[in-house]
């Protein structure tokens, strides 16, 4: 039987490392992308050579990941790295199926005469697709100690089980989510047309209100969906067949490939059935019960496809408190979240900006916004009488410290009687400050019954948060 020549591999690796030969360098395709916002951020983690350890850049399928790894690459060769000492292939790529991640290291040096004490950056792409990856790169972050790894892929469930593992003191995870609506209008060109920013003198409090309120909700509607990929943005033949690109290449290759492999799961059709129900009722409060009976899987079942389905950074579930800001002690009902309102638009179909269920996607773009940060003190509020959609519990006493009630309409502006749930848990946890009610493009502020409310447009506060999130990530780090 054949066998695959060294001669064969290095010419793919030249063919992968065309700024090896010239000083072209990227594919002109990759650099007319604009740069994530998050880039700044990965490429600080990429620079910092004060701490051993290996990059893991981790995600959903088809948020830029490969893309920012060679938007890093190409700051790199700006900022003077020699070309050869940067390395990048992509582990799916069968020719470098047999091999080790150390015999691929060992062929880079070979064919460059580096040194183990030289400065080297070595990106291997779709890392998920080779054996035992955690373990081999964490031998060769110890051995290597003047190498930068960086290892992407697409199967974040296994990269983020097995990161955490195995890598231990020596990887640095790193999460890419679906674009925010802030990148969104940045990536289309009209972030600076359609947002202004305001800003008080000696003031780090930043907010932003639309030029146009009916031209940024256009914008947003276009965002549910599709915006939450930076390919199908760009793409005319894409957007005009979500359910083609998004389901088929997206959402099918984790349902049916990623999630079965990693966690042994024989009945596909069963948890793509239950994937559906859940992306039809993106925002809607579920029991176990209830999804059990709909997608027709017993519930011990239905228990560890959720923990998948979470894992993968498809869903995300929020649990409710009371109207005493207190936890069940017996989880039977929560609200379950797609990470990405474009799913549902990919499954369903598009939806207009009258759509009945804009309301509840809207409520799950905002919480993806959120998904950007850590959301773990986020819930909502049920009890008999009423809902508030969204609660930030204080992570030091798990006291309400602010509110936000979601809404797609300008109704609650004029008629009052419909904040009575926000009034009520406002008022009953003496929230200091204006809770916020989200509307379709109203803004303004009121008091009724003593507790002070803020109107804002839902596009408005996707925005804001989308901005503000990774303004203060960047921030945070920078100190």
């Amino acid at each position: 039987m054949l066998q695959i020549s060294a001669k064969e591999i290095e010419t793919r690796l030249r063919f992968d490392n065309p700024w090896w030969e010239s000083a072209e360098g990227l594919d002109p395709r990759i650099e007319q992308y604009p740069r994530r916002f998050y880039f700044k951020l990965f490429f600080g983690l990429l620079a910092d050579r004060k701490v051993n350890r290996a990059v893991v850049l981790m995600g959903p399928r088809r948020v830029g990941k490969t893309v920012m790894v060679f938007h890093a690459i190409a700051k790199l060769l700006a900022d003077g790295v020699e070309r050869r000492k940067i390395l990048y292939l992509s582990l799916e790529t069968p020719l470098y199926t047999d091999l080790s991640l150390e015999q691929i290291v060992k062929l880079f040096q070979k064919m460059h005469g580096h040194q183990r004490d030289d400065q080297l950056y070595i990106f291997f792409d779709e890392v998920q697709y080779h054996k035992n990856w955690e373990v081999h790169l964490k031998s060769l972050v110890d051995s290597y100690a003047k190498y930068q790894f960086v290892v992407t892929g697409s199967s974040a469930a296994a990269l983020r089980l097995k990161s955490s593992e195995s890598g231990a003191g020596r990887f640095t995870d790193f999460l890419l989510p679906p674009l925010t609506f802030a990148e969104y209008l940045n990536f289309i060109g009209r972030e600076q047309e359609l947002i202004v920013e305001h800003q008080a003198p000696d003031s780090p409090i930043i907010s932003y209100t639309a030029t146009d309120i009916n031209a940024l909700n256009k914008e947003f509607v276009n965002y549910l969906n599709y915006g939450g990929y930076p390919e199908a943005v760009f793409s005319p033949t894409i957007r005009a067949d979500t359910a083609r690109y998004i389901k088929g290449d997206i959402i099918d290759k984790v349902l049916l490939r990623d999630l079965p492999s990693l966690y042994g799961i024989s009945d596909i059709q069963e948890l793509n059935k239950l994937f559906t129900t859940i992306a039809y009722n993106t925002g809607n409060e579920i029991s176990l019960e209830g999804l059990s009976q709909s997608a027709g899987v017993v519930k011990n079942t239905l228990k560890r496809y959720l923990e998948y389905l979470e894992a993968a950074f498809l869903i995300k579930r929020v649990y409710r408190i009371d109207q005493n800001a207190k936890h069940f002690k017996r989880v039977t009902s929560f609200k379950v979240y797609l990470t990405n309102p474009s799913m549902r638009a990919a499954l369903f179909g598009p939806i207009d900006i009258d759509a009945d269920s804009i309301g509840a996607l809207t409520e799950t773009a905002i919480y993806s916004q959120w998904w950007h940060t850590a959301a773990d003190s986020l819930h909502y509020a049920r009890w008999p009488e009423g809902e508030v959609d969204i609660v930030s519990l204080d992570p030091k006493n798990q006291k309400p410290h602010w509110i936000v009630e979601v809404k797609w309409s300008d109704r609650p502006c004029e008629h009052h009687e419909l904040l009575s749930n926000c009034v009520f848990f406002a008022s009953k946890h003496k929230i200091k400050g204006a809770s916020l009610v989200t509307t379709r493009t109203k803004t303004g502020e009121v008091t009724v019954d003593g507790v002070q409310i803020r109107f804002t447009p839902s596009s408005e506060y996707a925005y804001t948060l989308g901005k503000n999130i990774l303004r203060f990530k960047v921030v945070a780090t920078s100190r």
